[in-house]
Protein backbone atom coordinates (compact mmCIF):
# COMPACT_ATOMS: atom_id res chain seq x y z
CA UNK A 1 0.00 0.00 0.00
CA UNK A 2 1.23 3.47 -0.87
CA UNK A 3 1.59 6.29 1.71
CA UNK A 4 -1.09 8.69 1.86
CA UNK A 5 -0.90 12.05 1.19
CA UNK A 6 -1.47 14.34 4.29
CA UNK A 7 -0.28 17.74 2.99
CA UNK A 8 -3.13 20.06 4.22
CA UNK A 9 -1.98 23.12 6.48
CA UNK A 10 1.64 22.21 6.29
CA UNK A 11 4.80 24.25 5.99
CA UNK A 12 7.01 23.41 2.84
CA UNK A 13 9.83 22.14 5.40
CA UNK A 14 7.11 19.66 6.55
CA UNK A 15 5.77 18.20 3.97
CA UNK A 16 9.31 17.48 2.37
CA UNK A 17 10.30 15.81 5.64
CA UNK A 18 7.02 13.59 5.39
CA UNK A 19 7.90 13.09 1.84
CA UNK A 20 11.41 11.62 2.51
CA UNK A 21 10.22 9.87 5.57
CA UNK A 22 7.14 8.01 3.09
CA UNK A 23 9.82 7.37 0.52
CA UNK A 24 12.63 5.89 3.05
CA UNK A 25 9.68 3.88 4.34
CA UNK A 26 9.04 2.21 0.77
CA UNK A 27 12.52 1.54 -0.13
CA UNK A 28 12.81 -0.26 3.51
CA UNK A 29 9.70 -2.34 2.72
CA UNK A 30 10.78 -3.28 -0.75
CA UNK A 31 14.24 -4.17 0.25
CA UNK A 32 12.91 -6.52 3.07
CA UNK A 33 10.42 -7.95 0.93
CA UNK A 34 13.21 -8.76 -1.71
CA UNK A 35 15.96 -9.84 0.26
CA UNK A 36 14.87 -10.41 3.73
CA UNK A 37 15.03 -8.41 6.30
CA UNK A 38 18.39 -9.64 7.69
CA UNK A 39 19.79 -9.27 4.26
CA UNK A 40 18.81 -5.42 4.33
CA UNK A 41 21.14 -2.66 5.72
CA UNK A 42 20.65 1.20 6.75
CA UNK A 43 23.48 1.81 4.35
CA UNK A 44 21.38 -0.24 1.50
CA UNK A 45 18.25 2.00 2.40
CA UNK A 46 20.25 5.10 2.66
CA UNK A 47 22.34 4.29 -0.98
CA UNK A 48 18.52 3.58 -2.95
CA UNK A 49 17.07 6.88 -1.35
CA UNK A 50 20.54 9.06 -2.51
CA UNK A 51 21.33 10.03 1.72
CA UNK A 52 23.56 8.76 3.92
CA UNK A 53 23.56 6.83 6.73
CA UNK A 54 23.52 9.62 9.45
CA UNK A 55 20.55 11.61 7.56
CA UNK A 56 18.85 8.03 7.61
CA UNK A 57 19.28 8.02 11.37
CA UNK A 58 17.12 11.83 11.63
CA UNK A 59 14.14 10.19 10.50
CA UNK A 60 14.44 6.43 11.84
CA UNK A 61 16.31 4.95 14.81
CA UNK A 62 16.40 1.61 13.03
CA UNK A 63 15.14 -0.19 9.61
CA UNK A 64 12.54 -2.09 11.69
CA UNK A 65 10.95 1.40 12.52
CA UNK A 66 11.14 2.65 8.59
CA UNK A 67 9.65 -0.46 7.60
CA UNK A 68 6.63 -0.77 9.87
CA UNK A 69 6.15 3.29 9.25
CA UNK A 70 3.39 2.44 6.96
CA UNK A 71 1.09 2.02 10.40
CA UNK A 72 1.68 6.12 10.98
CA UNK A 73 0.87 6.86 7.55
CA UNK A 74 -2.35 4.91 8.15
CA UNK A 75 -3.21 6.45 10.88
CA UNK A 76 -3.08 9.96 9.69
CA UNK A 77 -5.42 8.95 6.78
CA UNK A 78 -7.56 7.71 9.32
CA UNK A 79 -7.85 10.72 10.78
CA UNK A 80 -7.89 12.87 7.81
CA UNK A 81 -11.10 10.17 6.96
CA UNK A 82 -12.78 10.62 9.81
CA UNK A 83 -12.79 14.16 9.85
CA UNK A 84 -13.78 14.76 6.65
CA UNK A 85 -17.33 12.43 8.09
CA UNK A 86 -20.62 14.12 8.92
CA UNK A 87 -20.37 16.11 12.41
CA UNK A 88 -23.88 14.48 12.31
CA UNK A 89 -23.02 10.86 11.62
CA UNK A 90 -22.90 8.26 14.49
CA UNK A 91 -19.38 7.82 15.83
CA UNK A 92 -18.92 4.29 15.26
CA UNK A 93 -20.62 4.38 11.65
CA UNK A 94 -18.24 7.18 10.56
CA UNK A 95 -15.04 4.98 12.42
CA UNK A 96 -16.39 2.45 10.09
CA UNK A 97 -16.35 4.21 6.84
CA UNK A 98 -12.94 5.77 7.75
CA UNK A 99 -11.31 2.65 8.55
CA UNK A 100 -12.74 1.34 4.98
CA UNK A 101 -10.61 4.19 3.29
CA UNK A 102 -7.26 2.88 4.64
CA UNK A 103 -7.56 -0.99 2.21
CA UNK A 104 -8.34 -1.34 -1.30
CA UNK A 105 -10.83 -4.38 -1.79
CA UNK A 106 -8.56 -6.60 -3.08
CA UNK A 107 -5.20 -5.74 -2.05
CA UNK A 108 -1.90 -6.17 -4.81
CA UNK A 109 0.38 -8.57 -4.33
CA UNK A 110 3.13 -6.11 -3.15
CA UNK A 111 1.05 -4.88 0.13
CA UNK A 112 0.12 -8.82 0.80
CA UNK A 113 4.08 -9.47 0.61
CA UNK A 114 4.47 -6.04 2.86
CA UNK A 115 1.94 -6.97 5.44
CA UNK A 116 2.99 -10.99 5.57
CA UNK A 117 6.31 -9.84 6.50
CA UNK A 118 5.69 -7.95 8.95
CA UNK A 119 3.44 -10.10 10.67
CA UNK A 120 5.90 -13.28 10.46
CA UNK A 121 9.04 -11.01 11.20
CA UNK A 122 9.20 -11.33 15.18
CA UNK A 123 11.14 -7.91 14.92
CA UNK A 124 8.73 -6.22 12.95
CA UNK A 125 5.61 -7.73 14.06
CA UNK A 126 7.67 -6.14 17.48
CA UNK A 127 8.14 -2.77 16.01
CA UNK A 128 4.74 -2.64 15.36
CA UNK A 129 3.33 -3.23 18.35
CA UNK A 130 5.53 -0.34 19.32
CA UNK A 131 4.17 1.90 16.69
CA UNK A 132 0.69 1.13 17.45
CA UNK A 133 0.67 3.23 20.70
CA UNK A 134 1.54 6.60 18.48
CA UNK A 135 -1.47 5.23 16.26
CA UNK A 136 -3.50 4.83 18.77
CA UNK A 137 -2.97 8.40 20.48
CA UNK A 138 -3.87 10.08 17.10
CA UNK A 139 -6.99 7.93 16.83
CA UNK A 140 -8.08 9.09 19.91
CA UNK A 141 -7.06 12.48 19.97
CA UNK A 142 -9.36 12.86 16.87
CA UNK A 143 -11.98 11.23 18.57
CA UNK A 144 -12.09 13.59 20.99
CA UNK A 145 -12.19 16.40 18.69
CA UNK A 146 -15.46 14.83 17.25
CA UNK A 147 -16.95 13.97 20.32
CA UNK A 148 -15.46 17.44 22.35
CA UNK A 149 -14.08 15.01 25.11
CA UNK A 150 -10.57 14.68 26.62
CA UNK A 151 -8.27 12.95 24.36
CA UNK A 152 -6.55 11.40 27.74
CA UNK A 153 -9.75 9.98 28.94
CA UNK A 154 -10.34 6.24 29.06
CA UNK A 155 -13.24 6.44 26.03
CA UNK A 156 -10.79 7.85 23.50
CA UNK A 157 -7.91 5.82 24.39
CA UNK A 158 -10.32 2.55 24.55
CA UNK A 159 -11.87 3.55 21.47
CA UNK A 160 -8.84 3.80 19.47
CA UNK A 161 -7.69 0.97 20.88
CA UNK A 162 -10.63 -1.48 19.86
CA UNK A 163 -9.92 0.20 16.02
CA UNK A 164 -6.56 -0.50 16.21
CA UNK A 165 -7.51 -4.13 17.13
CA UNK A 166 -10.62 -4.69 14.89
CA UNK A 167 -8.41 -3.33 11.41
CA UNK A 168 -5.00 -5.83 13.24
CA UNK A 169 -7.51 -8.70 13.75
CA UNK A 170 -9.66 -8.37 10.18
CA UNK A 171 -6.14 -7.98 8.09
CA UNK A 172 -4.89 -11.08 9.40
CA UNK A 173 -8.21 -13.42 9.18
CA UNK A 174 -8.31 -12.27 5.39
CA UNK A 175 -4.94 -13.30 4.93
CA UNK A 176 -5.71 -16.50 6.28
CA UNK A 177 -9.06 -17.06 4.67
CA UNK A 178 -8.37 -15.32 1.68
CA UNK A 179 -11.99 -16.68 -0.05
CA UNK A 180 -14.38 -15.62 2.46
CA UNK A 181 -14.73 -12.69 0.60
CA UNK A 182 -12.73 -9.04 0.04
CA UNK A 183 -10.79 -7.33 3.10
CA UNK A 184 -13.23 -4.66 3.20
CA UNK A 185 -15.73 -7.29 3.82
CA UNK A 186 -13.27 -8.01 6.68
CA UNK A 187 -13.24 -5.15 7.55
CA UNK A 188 -16.56 -3.76 8.05
CA UNK A 189 -17.35 -7.49 9.90
CA UNK A 190 -14.58 -6.82 12.60
CA UNK A 191 -15.59 -3.23 13.36
CA UNK A 192 -19.05 -4.71 14.06
CA UNK A 193 -18.16 -6.53 16.53
CA UNK A 194 -17.91 -4.08 18.93
CA UNK A 195 -20.51 -1.36 20.21
CA UNK A 196 -20.08 2.42 21.11
CA UNK A 197 -22.24 3.80 23.95
CA UNK A 198 -23.39 7.83 23.33
CA UNK A 199 -21.60 10.16 23.01
CA UNK A 200 -21.63 9.56 19.12
CA UNK A 201 -20.86 12.64 17.37
CA UNK A 202 -19.86 16.21 18.19
CA UNK A 203 -23.53 16.98 18.09
CA UNK A 204 -24.58 14.97 20.58
CA UNK A 205 -22.60 17.06 22.78
CA UNK A 206 -23.30 20.35 24.40
CA UNK A 207 -20.72 22.18 22.71
CA UNK A 208 -19.90 24.64 25.38
CA UNK A 209 -17.30 22.39 26.70
CA UNK A 210 -15.88 18.76 26.96
CA UNK A 211 -18.03 16.00 27.53
CA UNK A 212 -18.44 14.84 31.41
CA UNK A 213 -20.46 11.75 31.70
CA UNK A 214 -21.85 11.07 35.06
CA UNK A 215 -19.89 7.95 36.93
CA UNK A 216 -22.27 5.01 36.49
Amino acid sequence: MTAPDHDDGLGLRERKKRHTRAQLSSIALRLAVERGITHVRVEDIAAEAGISPRTFNNYFPSKEAAIVSVATFRADNLCSALRGRPAHEPLHDALTAAVLTLFPAEPDRDWIARTQLIRNEPSLFAEERKSDAHVEQAIATEIATRTNSDPAGLKPRLTAALVVAAIHTAVQYWLDNPTVGTLRDALTASMQEFQLETPQSAADVDSSGPCHSPAR
